[in-house]
C-alpha cells in the first residue's frame, strides 16, 4: 500500500499541490507536495508595512488566497525569526551557525532554500559552504534527515512527543513535501516518516506545539498562536 500510494503522488505532474492523510507507523500524518517550478510557493513574514502577519488569514487578506501555507520556523517573542531568513532576496536575519539552546541549536540544523523552480534543504554549515542563489529561505533546526541519514541525536524511544512540522525535498528539487504529525511523535519517528516512508534524502524540522497547516482541499484551517515565518502557495490566478 505504501509504495502504492508513492507512486500515484508522484506520478500526477497535472496536481501540482496534493495534499494527503497517511498512516504510517502507528501515527498519523498529512502531507502537501508541491511542484515547485509549477507553483508560486514563497515565504512570508511581514507586510509593506513591516507589520507581521502572522496566520493564513492575514495573507490571504492582504496578498491573495492560499492553496497550501505551515508555519515555517522559530520565532521570538516579538515573532522576529530566530535564525536565517531571507525573503524576495532580501535578508532579514543572518545565518546562525553556532550551537544554541532548544530544538534549534540541536546541531546539525538546516536551511530551507526556495528558488524560481527548485526548492532545497540544506544543512546550515553546507547552505554557508555554497551560497546558494534562494529567492526566500528560513533557517530552523534541527535537521531530520541528512543524506539519507537520521539526524544522530534521535532516540527511537525518545519520550518527548508533540504534534510536529517540517519539510523535505527530493534529489534534483523538482518537489517539496511538507508534513505535519497529526499524532504526538517524537524525533526520531518524525524523521523515519522522511527517511522512510517518504524516501527523502534531506529533511528539516520546522516546529512542535505551535505547528499549523493550512490545507484547503482537506478542509483544514489550524488556528492557534500568532505565527513568524510562513511557507505558503498563492493561488495561480492571485499571484501578485
Amino acid at each position: 500500500m505504501r509504495w502504492l500510494w508513492f507512486a500515484v503522488l508522484w506520478a500526477t505532474p497535472a496536481v501540482a499541490v496534493t495534499c494527503e492523510n497517511v498512516d504510517y507507523a502507528g501515527a498519523s500524518y498529512t502531507t502537501c507536495t508541491v511542484d515547485v517550478a509549477a507553483e508560486d510557493l514563497r515565504l512570508f513574514h511581514s507586510d509593506e508595512a513591516g507589520e507581521v502577519l502572522g496566520s493564513f488569514d492575514a495573507i490571504e487578506t492582504t496578498i491573495g488566497p492560499l492553496s497550501f501555507a505551515m508555519n515555517a520556523g522559530m520565532y521570538h517573542d516579538n515573532r522576529a525569526p530566530v535564525g536565517h531568513y531571507l525573503e524576495r532576496g532580501v535578508e532579514k536575519m543572518r545565518v546562525v551557525t553556532s550551537e544554541g539552546p532548544g530544538n534549534f541549536g540541536l546541531l546539525p540544523n538546516g536551511v530551507f532554500c526556495i528558488q524560481d523552480d527548485a526548492a532545497w534543504v540544506f544543512e546550515t554549515l553546507d547552505y554557508v559552504a555554497r551560497r546558494p542563489a534562494c529567492r526566500d529561505a528560513t533557517q530552523s533546526g534541527p535537521m531530520l534527515v541528512i543524506d539519507g541519514a537520521l539526524h544522530p541525536r534521535f532516540l527511537a524511544e525518545g519520550t518527548s512527543r508533540h504534534v510536529r512540522n517540517g519539510v523535505g525535498t527530493t534529489a534534483d528539487g523538482d518537489r517539496a513535501v511538507f508534513v505535519i504529525s497529526n499524532d504526538p511523535v517524537n524525533f526520531y519517528d518524525f524523521g523515519t516518516f522522511f527517511r522512510d516512508f517518504l524516501q527523502l534524502p534531506n529533511a528539516l524540522y520546522f516546529d512542535g506545539k505551535v505547528s499549523r497547516l493550512y490545507a484547503p482541499t482537506l478542509g483544514r484551517e489550524d488556528i492557534g498562536f500568532q505565527l513568524g515565518p510562513i511557507v505558503g502557495v498563492l493561488d495561480d490566478e492571485d499571484r501578485r
